[in-house]
């Protein structure tokens, strides 16, 4: 019924990764199962058989989904079933994504779309780090072409070494976790974030990826031609060789002057070499039918002729699109608590590229919650990155949030969340809203972000700062040329984009897309080093504008108290169906948050003023105490019983006043002396540790002898009272004698 061929990778540690094909998805172009462990992925590969009309690029989608049953869990929600991508999905399918897409034929451009689904979920294996083998895997066994194979890994160093593919658990102690893509020959595509690593550490790991990498290409080779596959035959590009040369020789030195011309302004730059396009446009058209002029072909070779223009004044002249030099730094300005009402803003300009962001400071109740398929969890530093269309002056309204959005907020996320300080009580919210863009404006993000985090009285570990680098390749001569702080243009028409955050200790997260074969780890080295050059001087641009954080956070940040409780006291402060905590918030106007973490319950108290904090404080403190034999307290009567009474000494703690232990003296009757409602003080004598029963005394406060004291005093009060009343009477029964007139 049907062949199935398997290959197998040892990492050599005792782990294998099983590649599939010929059982499952037999419809598709090519469908393999890539598995490692109890995790399984099912990638496919579908393309068109023809382009489409007037489509002169490569139309690739990548779409990865985890299904819930993956885990044998349900999805959440109403519907219980999966709907769009989570931010994660989005992320994984954009890794394979930008290491696939170079290796495409320039000239294929056949729809073409790659599926990546997570059908079998283990607890020790990270699929992201699987799904771009089982994409190009999928590609190897079909018929659709691709200079590849590809493959990706993940390099985590924990406890100083380094390891390939580590469980989640493993990762969560690493220094160092990256995201490798590349071919045999070639790294594509580098993602990560970092504990403040050197550039050397950093290039250690991705070679470690790279040769484990190779080994996973030459396992697929291996696969394909097992299966026997014979790639496509395909024509999807119509080419005059007569145009190109005229429109080369009419247009490149009118380019290679505007781009000389060194104009700042990239709205006016773009005008002038549109303008040089539409001229010859005109004089080509003459006397010809509109049939007989191709402007789709026009605009790919006067494409191919702005960027020979741009590229060689680069290398032979060592001069950009807007005058600067290959290590030049665009003008910088920034400022900070621009917007009175977020708890912490600023405003990051470099050339035209601008970032306002804000930050935002929360309670346990504004945490994230993540409910994906191989990950539950809360995230307490959130990044969220808008890039509007007024940014690069499009009139378009915005759709919803973009994939580029979320990966570009990925990348500012990864760059500063190790920089929030170990127990920092506040949910961290940044929001940067690009404003201009020409240029890395994730970068701008990163810089931005640290100024507003500040701004809003974040300790941070240490400041971080951004850069994007380019490059610039002669494919005739080993000459290349690195870029510092790219423009749009020098990334779009340039082979690499690589941006790189960090502190003055090292670097924290980078993002790097390879777009030429053959880039050597020398380039890589000299890109690193000039990054740190750039992050440095833009760190001190920063550092001009805000160089320590607020003092004290603004009046409208919330302020929170954290303690830390007995297990067993959680239920006594949330009380019966939440009374007793939601009493205290409706007294105190505080809001109170409880989580049990490592069998102790961390209490989060929130208020807008210090008088609330102090009196919820309180209340739970009086809650959570232990009653201590032989301390006082001061409690409420209860209730009465025949025995005695029961008094409360604490919230939700009561304990039993014996009637012996009323009063030295017999008591017959406990509500003789005693009513409901009573405040009375008394002495802890006793807890019993079997039963937890709370002994209580008033008569421990008494003297023993003081009744007979008070007796004693009565009578020699009563007698002195008495003598005095006979001697009052004695005098006055005496008549006073006349006194003779001498």
């Amino acid at each position: 019924m049907y062949k199935v061929v398997n290959k197998t990778i040892d990492l050599g540690d005792g782990r294998t990764i099983q590649i599939e094909t010929g059982k499952l998805a037999k419809q598709a172009d090519g469908a393999v199962v890539v598995k490692m462990g109890d995790t399984m992925l099912l990638a496919t590969v579908v393309s068109a058989t023809e382009a489409g009309e007037n489509v002169d690029f490569m139309p690739l989608s990548v779409d990865y989904r985890e299904k819930f049953s993956a885990a044998g869990r349900f999805p959440g929600g109403f519907m219980k079933r999966e709907a769009r991508p989570s931010d994660e999905e989005i992320l994984i399918a954009r890794l394979v994504d930008r290491a696939l897409r170079p290796l495409f034929p320039d000239n294929y451009h056949a729809e073409t779309v790659v599926s990546i689904a997570l059908i079998s979920s283990g607890k020790n294996e990270m699929p992201d780090s699987l799904a771009g083998l089982a994409a190009s895997a999928a590609i190897a066994v079909s018929n659709v072409p691709f200079n590849g194979p590809i493959s990706e890994v993940r390099v985590a160093r924990i406890h100083g070494k380094l390891v390939i593919n580590p469980s989640a658990e493993q990762l969560a102690e690493a220094d160092i976790d990256i995201m490798v893509g590349a071919s045999y020959d070639n790294i594509m595509m580098v993602e990560g974030e970092m504990d403040e690593v050197t550039e050397a550490e950093m290039l250690e790991a991705i070679k470690l990826a790279h040769d484990q990498i190779k080994i996973h290409c030459k396992i697929q080779e291996e696969l394909a031609a097992e299966v026997g596959v014979v790639k496509r035959a395909y024509c999807h590009e119509e080419n005059d060789e007569t145009l190109r040369e005229l429109i080369w020789k009419e247009t490149y030195d009118k380019v290679y002057a505007i781009a000389r011309s060194l104009i700042n302004d990239k709205h006016l730059r773009y005008e002038s070499f549109a303008k040089v396009k539409e001229e010859f446009v005109a004089v080509y058209s003459e006397g010809k039918e509109s049939s007989e002029v191709n402007k789709t072909l026009i605009s790919r070779y006067y494409h191919d002729v702005e960027k020979e223009a741009m590229r060689r004044m680069i290398l032979d002249e060592g001069v950009r699109l807007d005058g600067r030099g290959t290590t030049d730094i665009r003008a910088i300005w920034g400022e900070v608590d621009y917007l009175p009402g977020s708890h912490g803003s600023s405003i990051f300009t470099r050339g035209e590229t601008q970032s306002l962001s804000s930050v935002t400071l929360g309670t346990k109740m504004d945490e994230k919650i993540i409910d994906n398929v191989t990950f539950k969890g809360k995230e307490r530093f959130l990044l969220h990155y808008n890039f509007p269309p007024f940014s690069t002056g499009e009139a378009k309204t915005p759709r919803g949030l973009s994939r580029r959005e979320i990966g570009h907020g990925n990348l500012a996320h990864r760059a500063l969340k190790r920089m929030i300080p170990e127990g920092f009580p506040y949910i961290v919210r940044v929001v940067s809203d690009i404003l201009e863009s020409n240029g890395s404006s994730s970068m701008a993000t990163v810089c931005a972000g640290t100024m507003a985090m500040l701004d809003a009285g974040i300790h941070m570990k240490r400041p971080v700062s951004g850069i994007a680098m380019g490059l610039i390749t002669d494919k005739k001569s080993d000459k290349f040329a690195v870029l510092s702080d790219i423009l749009g243009d020098e990334d779009h028409l340039g082979d690499m984009d690589f941006k790189v955050t960090g502190t003055e200790k090292g670097i924290t997260a980078t993002q790097m897309d390879i777009k030429v074969d053959g880039l050597s780890y020398e380039v890589l080295k000299k890109a690193l080093q000039q990054a740190k050059e750039g992050r440095e001087h833009i760190m001190g641009k920063i550092l001009e504008v805000i160089s320590q954080p607020r003092e004290d956070y603004k009046p409208n940040v919330p302020r929170i108290v954290t303690m830390i409780i007995p297990k067993d006291m959680i239920g006594p402060v949330i009380g019966p169906g939440g009374k007793i905590i939601q009493q205290i918030q409706a007294d105190t106007k505080a809001t109170i948050a409880i989580e049990e973490i490592d069998d102790h319950g961390y209490v989060e108290i929130s208020a807008p003023d210090k008088s609330s904090i102090d009196a919820a404080v309180a209340r739970v403190r009086a809650i959570v105490a232990l009653p201590e034999p032989g301390e006082v307290y001061e409690g409420k009567v209860k209730s009465i019983v025949q025995f005695g009474a029961f008094i409360e000494i604490m919230p939700g703690k009561e304990g039993l006043l014996h009637v012996s232990e009323f009063d030295w003296k017999r008591i017959e009757k406990p509500e003789d002396v005693l009513s409901v409602g009573d405040t009375v003080k008394v002495k802890l004598l006793e807890v019993e540790q079997r039963t937890g029963k709370v002994k209580l005394s008033m008569k421990a406060l008494m003297s023993a002898n003081q009744d007979k004291v008070q007796e004693k005093v009565a009578v020699i009060t009563a007698e002195e009272n008495n003598a005095t009343t006979e001697a009052t009477a004695i005098l006055k029964s005496v008549r006073p004698r006349a006194i003779p007139t001498l």
